[in-house]
């Protein structure tokens, strides 16, 4: 039996209540911190609850592999319906949803105009929620562009110096590959009611046995491929990121690094790689290449950039071309890498933001080249940094080992060039990594960098839950794999079936 699909209705209406209440008591000192961390903190039980609940047999016997399941039709015309569900795939999506926006309210806190922040926060969570439930896609497609008013604002607001220009080119990119998305999306609704001779009905259920010919399906791949790759983003659609990254406050380039990322990747495999099956033979060696060059091409760029909030971005770039590499591999293996590394890149990249803002908070910089020998008065934050560094190059029996692995392992046994190339990303990782590492922590500190005062007991907790999760994901990832997996079996067996498409 499915569970009640009253979680997932609080999971999205919990934050919006949440920007009620902020809102409210926006005129006492503090209440709306603490207010928006309260409600952060809901919205992590009822994640976790969810996840603890969550049954993969349910996935593995249905033929969508859902859980918690609800429609509802509003309007049958205009094939306008709430329809959201759970499954092994978007599970992990949720639980690192919840534990961004607690993460980024406790780590990131800003007090300038603190009420209109936490709100925009409160909306983002609530849309990149609901992108991750939605089993209808035009309510995916509402979700998913409703992050952009959020974080136009957020960068707009709260960034740097640059920050309306880094807004305006994020909105645009974003905004402007959603078109195609929303083209693809109608044209498959209108094609199943001219076949079917029923209502309107955009359910990914009833979408998956539209029947398409080849050059329709590689056409449909390709738009909503383009929507995916932008968001994510993957190279050459990512000229946005680095400058957004740089300019968002701490918590929007939290947001967007480990979670509006994940937006993109994770609508490959749920909707352009799960609808599209008869596409994939043409496409998957363009999209394969098209990730190795962003992982190549990531590492080489975080190795020369001098900004620390760069050189993320940078680095983000190329995890998201492992990413895309083992999602489009049709490998079981490699896919559950793939979404193994979602969640393990979100985790990794909130502990960088973090620590490079708890950096900049004391300095007033996060350039390179002005910071030098941190380590000799800050050495509990550095030995936190070289965690969240060797987990994000890859060391055994850290988090971002397994991941890549799966993926790497996977995409050899289908594609080995592309895995072997692939593989020089680990390198790459390690080389960026570690010299950055060097040159912020090591070496003679001159006096502004010898009175950095060390990590408090606040950043320290703070911290925890990203240090916790990469050592246990690392050494026992199996509980989170066998989730997943299921999912990933059915969504493997449609595509190798070649759905329902002729």
């Amino acid at each position: 039996m499915m569970h009640s699909s009253w979680w997932l209705n609080a999971l999205l209406l919990v934050p919006m209540i949440g920007v009620a209440l902020v809102l409210l008591v926006r005129r006492r000192p503090g209440a709306s911190y603490v207010m928006g961390v309260g409600v952060a903190v809901v919205e992590m039980i009822l994640s976790v609850v969810v996840a603890w609940m969550y049954n993969p047999n349910v996935a593995q016997s249905g033929r969508t592999g859902i859980d918690f399941a609800s429609r509802h039709v509003l309007s049958a015309p205009l094939g306008l319906a709430y329809d959201v569900s759970l499954d092994g795939i978007s599970l992990l999506m949720v639980l690192l949803t919840s534990l961004t926006l607690l993460l980024a309210l406790m780590g990131a806190r800003d007090k300038r105009r603190e009420p209109a922040l936490i709100s925009w926060l409160l909306i983002l969570t609530t849309a990149s929620m609901g992108s991750f439930l939605a089993h209808d896609l035009l309510l995916f497609f509402l979700f998913f562009e409703l992050t952009l008013v959020p974080s136009y604002f957020l960068i707009s607001q709260w960034g740097g110096a640059e920050r309306v220009r880094a807004a305006l080119k994020f909105f645009i990119y974003t905004f402007v590959g959603s078109v195609p998305l929303l083209v693809g999306i109608l044209f498959l609704g209108f094609k199943n009611q001219h076949y079917v001779r029923g209502a309107l009905d955009f359910s990914y259920t009833t979408l998956s046995g539209v029947t398409l010919s080849h050059t329709a399906s590689v056409v449909l791949f390709c738009a909503f491929g383009f929507a995916f790759a932008v968001k994510s983003p993957i190279w050459p659609f990512h000229t946005w990121s680095p400058i957004t990254y740089a300019e968002a406050p701490t918590a929007g380039s939290i947001e967007m690094s480990a979670l509006l990322a994940k937006l993109g990747s994770y609508g490959l495999v749920r909707f352009a790689i799960g609808l599209f099956p008869l596409a994939l033979n043409d496409m998957r060696p363009i999209v394969m290449t098209l990730a190795v060059i962003g992982i190549l091409y990531g590492s080489a760029m975080a190795c020369v950039t001098g900004d620390l909030k760069r050189v993320i971005a940078y680095s983000s770039l190329a995890q998201m071309g492992f990413i895309i590499l083992g999602a489009m591999t049709g490998s079981q293996i490699a896919m559950i890498g793939a979404v193994l590394l979602m969640f393990n890149h979100g985790v990794i990249t909130i502990g960088f933001f973090l620590m490079v803002s708890f950096i900049e908070k004391r300095r007033k910089v996060n350039t390179i080249k002005d910071l030098r020998g941190l380590q000799a008065s800050a050495p509990v934050l550095a030995a936190l940094f070289t965690v969240v560094v060797l987990a994000s190059i890859g060391l055994p029996g850290l988090s971002g080992f397994v991941s890549e692995y799966l993926i790497l392992l996977g995409t050899f046994a289908t594609h080995a060039w592309w895995s072997v190339i692939g593989a020089f990303g680990v390198v790459g990782a390690a080389v960026y990594w570690l010299w950055v590492y060097q040159r912020v922590f090591h070496g003679k500190a001159d006096a502004k960098n010898l009175a950095v005062a060390d990590a408090n007991s606040k950043e320290r907790w703070v911290l925890v839950p990203v240090v916790a999760l990469i050592l246990v994901l690392g050494v026992f990832p199996r509980p989170v794999i066998d989730k997943i997996t299921p999912s990933i079996t059915n969504l493997i067996v449609h595509t190798t079936n070649g759905g329902a498409s002729k």
